[in-house]
């Protein structure tokens, strides 16, 4: 599998990003390895590298955010993100990837205008109301769904996050388990799928060191962030990452 220079120098950075993003931002921005790796790759390619790089990541992660987690909120989102991973996996190879995202990026963009505009990110303690059960159930199965294509889950969820008026701390440690379960449950399905190949096996293997480092730059930076500034931070990166999902479906 040649990527050339720029192929993995862009995959190195994909995947330090991916590594800094889950541990400092909660994933805002992870589903941006599978993108841009898929300028060199196959899609499918892309998808089967990254898997094992974020389980890897996940576990590195949640050592550091042990019982920090909500439960209460992982109850509602992980069975509903399973439904949505079984979803993808019949859709895998027959729906448009390029809708999902398209779909997805509109939303993640409009949650973090409506932030902006009424300049809800400078009160991080959100009305909990906001947050139904069904909206849970809604951002839980798409997140799943998406994780599974393209392993773009984060906006559907940092859209119900946001919404729940957690502290800091708690809003990536929630998640993180949350990434950390439903990357694990995408696993068996991938398996059956037969996506992963020794070449891209490999691959995954020569990026793995890696891993910590991300982890431990992620974590870095969180500590030197406010709080306030923290969730103006993650709503823009929900916005950014939006853009991309956008950018990715009308003209990727």
């Amino acid at each position: 599998m040649d990527l050339g220079i720029a192929g993995w120098t862009v995959a190195v950075l994909s995947i330090l990003m991916t590594g800094i993003s889950k541990a400092g931002l909660g994933g805002a921005l992870g589903g941006l390895a599978v993108p841009l790796m898929s300028i060199w790759l196959a899609p499918r390619d892309a998808v089967a590298i990254v898997l094992p790089l974020l389980i890897a990541t996940d576990l590195v992660g949640i050592r550091a955010w042990k019982g920090q987690a909500e439960w209460s909120d992982l109850r509602l989102l992980v069975p509903s993100a399973i439904l949505g991973i079984i979803v993808g996996t019949l859709a895998f190879g027959l729906m448009s990837d390029a809708l999902v995202k398209t779909l997805v990026g509109l939303i993640a963009v409009f949650f973090a205008l409506d932030r902006m505009l009424r300049r809800k990110a400078s009160s991080p303690r959100m009305d909990h109301s906001r947050s139904s059960r069904w909206f849970g159930v809604l951002c839980g199965a798409t997140s799943g769904f998406t994780s599974t294509l393209a392993h773009a889950g984060g906006p559907p969820i940092m859209l119900y996050l946001l919404n729940r008026g957690l502290s800091q701390r708690t809003f990536v440690a929630t998640s993180v388990y949350f990434f950390t379960l439903i990357n694990l449950a995408k696993l068996p399905f991938y398996l059956g799928m037969g996506i992963f190949t020794q070449e891209t096996l490999m691959v995954s293997a020569i990026l793995l060191p890696l891993v910590p480092i991300g982890v431990w730059c992620g974590l870095r930076v969180l500590a030197k962030i406010p709080e306030r500034p923290f969730f103006m931070l993650a709503t823009a990166a929900l916005g950014l990452s939006g853009l991309k999902l956008l950018w990715d479906g009308l003209f990727g």
